[in-house]
């Protein structure tokens, strides 16, 4: 594999830059998300992506050493076509089917990237805060970096993934709050003993192993991007990912300027970035007393909301949430119609996909993109008599 083209880390705040060779979190001079920036000029003569399958494909364009890419099969997920489009009367509808991944979700690819360049930067080790998938896939790696991790999760999330972050020997603490009070919990042991914190946005890594999502539409599509992409949307590292993802193919000549619009998807009883967008704000106050059955989308503030929004209105988007109930009664028809058994966030991005289509907000003919980010079997108790929705 090909090292990294990195360059730099810039604050994706106040724009200060910081070294790639040291292990750091956040911008050492306002405290804001990094990001990492590549060399694109030099990476446009380099064969990207390499050949094979998973996102260590695209190694020149993650912030991670050959020593720290650790293989669990993470990233090459399936684009698979459905009938959706079909069923409601608009253009054709593919399924980014994410629970294809290891741990069965989207946060492997994150996770990955995350702690294999925690782990070749000399990290001994690791804490995050979750509300439950983070926790497995971070889980998964950690096991597989040799570093012990520890995780904090509401105490109230589904006993299926305090099980398997266990079972890959992490220490699981349950916590009374939701992932808000888990972040201070996590950042707290991070300045008391040193252990590298991968929270959301509070290090690099993340964003850039969901980014690799982005790559892959744009290559299973022959190079042409959709007109619309739906997400569903917790503290907003996919979209900011998604569109990071599309400006660095465009620099390295694989795509045009034409974007997708990006549609960021929450549940109507925790939505504070969807709140923020349709008041004009440029960042989110926080969501009180969030609830849903969407474990991953109960986050009531989002570190990189600012990034986030940004993104979304610079793709011409939308922000759009859906009820609990949606989630559930989709979850179903979505499962009938694809073959997936998709879980609620992902179900969440076809309730939203029938509300936009019937408001005429996507046309016809335009090609969408629903994502779903994890599987259905980590959420058995919310399908206690299921039945063919017809």
């Amino acid at each position: 594999m090909s090292d990294s083209f990195l360059k730099q880390l810039e604050c994706g705040h106040c724009g200060a830059t910081a070294s790639i060779d040291r292990l750091i979190g956040t911008c050492p001079e306002c405290g804001g998300p990094l990001l990492a920036r590549y060399d694109l000029d030099q990476a446009r003569g380099d064969r990207i992506p390499e050949p094979g399958r998973g996102l260590w494909r695209w190694a020149g364009l993650l912030p991670v050493l050959p020593e720290g890419r650790f293989e669990l099969g993470a990233g090459g997920t399936p684009l698979l076509p459905s009938s959706i489009g079909e069923w409601l009367g608009i253009g054709p509808t593919w399924i980014k089917d994410e629970a294809a991944n290891p741990t069965a979700s989207f946060k492997a690819r994150g996770m990955a990237v995350a702690i294999g360049r925690a782990k070749a930067l000399g990290a001994t080790s690791l804490v995050a805060p979750s509300a439950g998938n983070a926790a497995c896939a971070a889980a998964a790696y950690a096991a597989a970096s040799g570093l012990p991790l520890t995780v904090f999760m509401p105490k109230d999330v589904p006993e299926s993934f305090q099980v398997e972050a266990r079972a890959y020997a992490a220490r699981v603490e349950l916590v009374d709050g939701l992932i808000d009070e888990c972040g201070k919990r996590a950042q707290a042991m991070a300045e008391r003993d040193g252990s590298f914190n991968l929270a959301t946005f509070r290090e690099p890594g993340r964003v850039e192993g969901k980014k690799t999502m982005g790559f892959e539409i744009a290559e299973q599509m022959g190079w042409r991007l959709p007109e619309v992409i739906i997400y569903p949307t917790g503290g907003g590292t996919g979209i900011v990912a998604l569109w990071k993802a599309f400006d660095e193919l465009e620099a390295l000549g694989l795509i045009g300027s034409e974007r997708p619009r990006l549609v960021m998807v929450q549940a109507e009883t925790c939505a504070p970035l969807v709140r923020a967008f349709e008041a004009g704000e440029a960042k989110a106050e926080p969501w009180q007393d969030g609830s849903t059955v969407a474990d991953g989308m109960r986050v009531p503030k989002s570190f990189g909301d600012r990034l986030v929004l940004d993104a979304l209105r610079k793709s011409q988007g939308r922000a759009v949430t859906v009820s609990d109930a949606q989630m559930i009664e989709y979850a179903r028809i979505m499962a009938a119609r694809s073959g997936l058994f998709p879980c609620p966030e992902g179900a969440a991005c076809l309730a939203a996909q029938v509300q936009l289509a019937e408001e005429g907000w996507i046309g016809s003919g335009e090609r969408v993109v629903l994502f779903n980010t994890g599987t259905a079997l980590k959420y058995l108790h919310l399908w206690p008599n299921a039945t063919h929705p017809g």
